[in-house]
Parts: C-alpha cells; sequence; structure tokens
C-alpha cells in the first residue's frame, strides 16, 4: 500500500511493547513519529507508564495487542488511562489482536465471559474508541460499550492469493463457523467454496468427519481468523490431501502458534501457510511454510481515516 503522508498536528501515535515493530511500520506509512514513552517495570513486576510527550488535545492512537502475557492488557488500560488523565482529545484503542476473545458466552456453568470482561475495562480505562482487526466472532462488537471499528485482513491476503494467480481454486471453511469468512474469500478471489464438517471432541482437539464440496486435483486454500495449536489446520489439510487436493494454502489473521502448532502445520503436506503480523512471531516461532504478511499499510489506512473523520468501512 502507499504510504500516507498526513499533516495533522493534532495526531498522536502510541505503543505500548507488545508489538512495537508493528506500531513503527504502521508510524512510517502515517510520517508520524511514535510518541515517547517511559515503560518499564519495577522490581517487584510492577508496570510502570508514562507518556514523555505533551497530549493535551491530541488526538491519541495507542497501539497495542492484548496476547498473552496479560501484562500487554494491562499495559494497554494504563496507556489509556495516563493519555485520558493527560487531556488527550480522543483516546482509540487499536487492537490488533484481542485477546480472550473465544471466551464470549457462558458454554458451561461457573466459567466468566472473559472477552465482555476485557471490554468494560477498555471501556473505564477512558478509551473513547476502538480499532479492531478479525475479531474472534462479530458480535464482540456489541461487547463495547462505545463505538468500534472491525477491520478484516482479508484484503491482504486476497490480493497475495491474486498474485499467485491459482487456478481453479477451492476456498475451504475449515469448520461451519468459518463459512461466511470462506464464502467472502471466493467471492473476492472467483473460487468454488467447500466445507469441513468436523466435531470437536474437547478443546483444542478436532477430528475431520467430512468434507462437503468437490476438491479433487484443485488447488484449496483454507482462511481462518487464528491459528493457534494448529490443530483444526492440520487435521483439514490431511483430509484434503486424502480427498486427492493438489496445492493447499493456508491464511490466518493472528498467529497464536501455540504448544504443537509449529511441528503440526511444518510436518502437514501444506505449500504455504500466509500469516498477518498482528502478533510478534519471535524467530524459534517460524517454519519453512511460514508467510507472514503486514496489515500495517491497512491499519495506517484506518487511524488516516478515523482521524479525518473519514468512513472506515470504504477500506473494504
Amino acid at each position: 500500500m502507499a504510504d500516507i503522508s498526513l499533516s495533522h498536528s493534532h495526531m498522536l501515535l502510541m505503543s505500548g511493547s507488545a508489538n512495537r515493530p508493528l506500531a513503527e511500520e504502521v508510524a512510517s506509512h502515517l510520517g508520524q513519529p511514535l510518541c515517547q514513552l517511559t515503560l518499564k517495570r519495577f522490581a517487584d513486576g510492577e508496570i510502570f507508564v508514562k507518556i514523555d510527550e505533551n497530549v493535551r488535545g491530541r488526538d491519541v492512537f495507542i497501539i497495542q495487542p492484548t496476547n498473552p502475557p496479560a501484562e500487554n492488557m494491562l499495559e494497554l488500560l494504563l496507556l489509556i488511562d495516563a493519555a485520558r488523565r493527560a487531556s488527550a482529545a480522543r483516546v482509540t484503542a487499536v487492537i490488533p489482536y484481542f485477546g480472550y476473545a473465544r471466551q464470549d458466552r457462558k458454554d458451561q456453568p461457573r466459567v466468566a465471559i472473559s472477552a465482555k470482561l476485557m471490554a468494560n475495562m477498555i471501556t473505564r480505562a477512558g478509551a473513547d474508541r476502538v480499532l479492531a482487526m478479525d475479531f474472534h466472532q462479530h458480535q464482540l462488537q456489541g461487547f463495547f460499550d462505545l463505538p468500534v471499528d472491525h477491520l478484516y485482513a482479508a484484503p491482504v491476503f486476497t490480493s497475495h492469493y491474486r498474485q499467485k494467480a491459482l487456478k481453479n481454486l477451492v476456498v475451504v471453511a475449515a469448520d461451519v463457523g468459518g463459512a461466511k469468512m470462506a464464502r467472502g474469500f471466493a467471492n473476492r478471489l472467483d473460487a468454488s467454496l467447500a466445507i469441513i464438517d468436523k466435531r470437536r471432541p474437547s478443546a483444542n482437539i478436532a477430528e475431520v468427519v467430512n468434507v462437503v464440496g468437490n476438491v479433487e486435483g484443485r488447488d484449496c486454500l483454507i482462511p481462518d481468523d487464528m491459528i493457534d495449536t494448529g490443530g483444526t489446520m492440520s487435521e483439514a489439510i490431511h483430509a484434503l490431501k486424502r480427498l486427492g487436493a493438489r496445492d493447499i494454502y493456508c491464511c490466518g489473521t493472528h498467529a497464536l502458534l501455540s504448544g504443537p502448532a509449529i511441528d503440526r502445520l511444518s510436518a502437514a503436506p501444506v505449500k504455504e501457510v500466509a500469516v498477518s503480523n498482528t502478533i510478534p512471531l519471535p524467530e524459534e516461532r517460524t517454519f519453512d511454510q511460514l508467510r507472514v504478511l503486514s496489515i500495517a499499510g491497512l491499519l495506517a489506512k484506518a487511524i488516516g481515516y478515523t482521524h479525518s473523520d473519514q468512513s472506515v468501512s470504504s477500506l473494504f
């Protein structure tokens, strides 16, 4: 994406420590420096936050994903509070990955609805609006009692796959819940649609049962909003290969890649696993088939549009 140079002096970009490289990339797209901060830990591990520049009357954007550890969420809350108390005109929490999003309902007795609690804390800390990417469920927007701009990484991925000029492509939903996302990819890539029907015996364990649609001899793309332990994705890859699929591509916006994910995906018969940089990936969490695509340009445009009161939905 082309760089956007904004002359607005009132914008102030801030970053916590959760994904500093992404924030720096966004800042370079916007032609704005990142605000100077003091972020440190006391001897007992307590977080100390201080904004080292004047914030009064500024339009503040705090870029911070809230993936584990929980300190990332706490850092975001402290930065929002500091900006609010320093008389910022408006505070926007830019959350490339919203942690705890999967705990969005009471699906068993006596459990916390953690996603709602996180949303409440961001609201109470003093954020005026939220800019987030690929929530695990769209209804999470309703968990916030403030405006939410929900961004999609799909344009970045579809542009990537268009350049590959894949022929006779099938977009495969890894489960019934992913059918809507898969249909969106299929429409953008002029591809057909297939759905994997699977049941999940327990959390983080996926078992493939059937594939609805024709995949034999065709290139397949499996999109998802996140790749955690890689169980769903690797089962889907193996199932498609058994059914005679040709080259298999996977993409996931949020590369959590927890536990056995690296071993599972690197051993799977997959051509490429594309992920975005919403969450920083250390060198040891990469593998040969992994391709990291940057969403910094998309995020920068959304921030620029929000700052100048233009429509963010026009990006999609």
